[in-house]
């Protein structure tokens, strides 16, 4: 026979299964507005049945009804779900980065514009073409060498800032290995609090979900692996290499390299490079140091290492061809010279010298360098006599001699604009047989297009991480109306379960306190 007091067992059961209820929906509405939270559901499920036993017979069919149990909260999460995001996410993580660095370097190259190099160099091959028609006038000269000053300054401060540039990104290299050992470390801990919680029963989703988040972080910065472990753990891999190991965490760390001066990145203390995620795209605009196919050497290659190449090719082939005809022609103290002396040594001046030469010899001869270090011959500024505007007469009786108003060498110079050279830039040092002024605009447009790129694919990338996670949040979401509603169905079943109460404690009320007085 039940036992007298068993509807009060099962009401009870029915009030703390449908608080336990209503404390998870509330819980889910706490954080409806929580990064990384997933909504939480009670399963709930029947006692175990008692033989009801009857007056005429020792059993009869079916169990008595005990009541409701919670059997535990469940996290409502997908794994592949998961899995996919992370997927996306690392290729949206280096997008990003290759769209952030491509598009810092068209801030700096400023193309087309009225600033830029491109117009810089246009009007000093101007200004010579200008001065062969008038090689005597000292304001034609003086445009000359002013045009001459701006293309030196103005390929020294995009050296400078694309050299910035570079550094800027290697500490965001830095930067974000610390991101990673960071997250690493409390994906670890949270491994041990998780660990030492599941054995007992206990069922972290809190917890879980924390961790998830940091995965979804660290799966914007490389690519990782999720692998299950015991007791709740996780181990993470990046590109097949141990990242986290149960409650231990695997070192990231940076060294500078000998050969470049900038970081590379070591895991577990031997070199690493990451194969995908923000952190490669970022190492990748910075350079990285790869093997030129054809000569077996280490050479950068990168947006910004690219791009620092093609200025000091084209710096150093510009400023080699105009000094060369420089040097062959007069300029107006040679052509004084020689009015008495038809053997008078030329002054052999080179247009533009070595800024770091001039500081030990200020009347060194040496040719830039690099893009960073060209400066006009410190003899040119002192005297405007200096600029060699004629030619060496070759032919007849003036051989050896020149006049003031012979501005062929300036016009040569001004031809250098369309002279077509073979110019070695890139992987195997391939040579471009180009113009200047064409191989610079191909190096703009090839960044235009690769900035293009970068933008596109990081759009894509993006669109396709917001599906992945409208798609999560469908399932892991927390939605106000439906708890909502849910907590309506929850507050009537424990307010039903309550009303059970009083009417069993009613009951009982009766035939403790009203039976057996008959009479009285």
């Amino acid at each position: 026979m039940r036992s007298t007091f068993h509807g009060i067992e099962v009401s009870k059961r029915g009030l703390f299964a449908q608080q336990s209820a209503l404390n998870t929906t509330g819980h889910n509405i706490a954080n409806a507005n929580t990064e990384g939270y997933s909504r939480q559901r009670v399963n709930m499920q029947a006692t175990t049945g008692l033989p009801y036993v009857g007056l005429q017979a020792n059993i009869e069919a079916g169990l008595l009804g005990t009541g409701v149990n919670v059997v535990g909260i469940q996290r409502l999460r997908e794994n592949y779900l998961d899995l996919q995001f992370r997927n996306q996410n690392k290729d949206y993580g280096y997008w990003e980065a290759q769209r952030d660095a491509l598009g810092k370097i068209e801030g700096i190259m400023n193309e087309p514009s009225d600033t830029g190099l491109q117009k810089v160099m246009d009007e000093l091959w101007k200004s010579w073409q200008d001065l062969s028609k008038e090689p005597e006038s000292l304001s034609a000269r003086a445009v000359v060498r002013q045009r001459a000053v701006a293309v030196a300054e103005t390929f020294s401060a995009l050296t400078t800032s694309l050299t910035d540039l570079q550094a800027d990104l290697d500490n965001v290299v830095s930067t974000k290995v610390i991101d990673i050992n960071s997250i690493t470390n409390q994906i670890a801990k949270l491994n041990k609090q998780i660990g030492d919680l599941v054995p007992h029963g206990y069922q972290p989703n809190d917890l879980y979900d924390q961790r998830d988040l940091l995965l979804d972080k660290l799966g914007k910065l490389v690519n990782v692996k999720v692998t299950n472990a015991d007791k709740g753990m996780i181990n993470v891999t990046v590109d097949d290499k141990e990242l986290v190991n149960g409650a231990e965490a695997v070192g990231m760390g940076v060294v500078k390299n000998a050969t470049t001066g900038l970081f590379d990145v070591t895991l577990g203390g031997e070199a690493f490079v990451p194969q995908s995620g923000g952190l490669l795209g970022t190492m990748e605009a910075r350079g990285l140091l790869v093997v030129d196919p054809v000569t077996g050497q280490p050479k950068m290659s990168g947006p910004v290492s690219n791009m620092l190449e093609r200025l000091n090719t084209l710096a150093l082939n510009m400023t080699k061809e105009i000094n060369d005809l420089h040097r062959s022609g007069m300029n107006l103290n040679d052509i004084e010279n020689r009015k008495t002396n038809t053997a008078a040594p030329l002054e052999d001046l080179p247009f533009f010298v070595d800024s770091d030469a001039v500081k030990t010899d200020p009347n060194t001869k040496t040719y830039p360098t690099s893009s960073s270090k060209i400066q006009v011959n410190p003899a040119i500024l002192a005297s405007l006599n200096a600029l060699a505007a004629a030619s060496v007469e070759t032919t007849g009786t003036s051989t050896g001699t020149s006049f003031q108003g012979d501005g062929s060498n300036a016009l040569a110079i001004a031809g250098i604009k369309y002279k077509s050279l073979s110019l070695s830039t890139g992987l195997a040092t391939q040579p471009e047989t180009t113009t200047l002024d064409d191989f610079y605009r191909y190096a703009i447009a090839q960044l235009g297009v690769d900035s293009q790129e970068a933008q596109r694919m990081e759009k894509n990338s993006e669109l396709l991480v917001g599906q992945v996670d409208n798609q999560r949040q469908s399932v892991s979401g927390v939605s106000i109306d439906e708890e909502m509603s849910e907590m309506v169905k929850y507050q009537h079943a424990y307010n039903a379960a309550a009303r059970v109460m009083t009417s069993c404690d009613e009951i009982l009320d009766k035939v403790i306190n009203g039976m057996g007085r008959v009479g009285l």
